[in-house]
């Protein structure tokens, strides 16, 4: 198996926080599953070598993950 890079650890750490997030969601909400697969792969052609966008969208991804894990909201499209 290949060595990851720090940020590609990060990436996968956050992809399986999301994963474990919508779990703790209502099943009737989860169609929340298949927007974080839709979001992680909307991003899958970023160069890994392009730092910058990857810190991006890995600072993005904690924010919109904060804000989901919420109590008060259900439903994530």
């Amino acid at each position: 198996m290949a060595r990851l890079s720090g940020l590609q650890r990060d990436v996968l750490s956050l992809y399986r926080k999301c994963l474990r997030e919508v779990r703790n969601k209502p099943v009737r909400f989860t169609p929340a599953e298949t927007g974080y697969r839709t979001e992680f792969q909307k991003h899958r052609s970023v160069n890994k070598k392009d730092f910058s966008a990857v810190e991006y969208l890995l600072r993005k991804g904690h924010r919109q993950l904060e804000m989901y894990a919420s109590p008060g909201i259900r439903n994530i499209r």
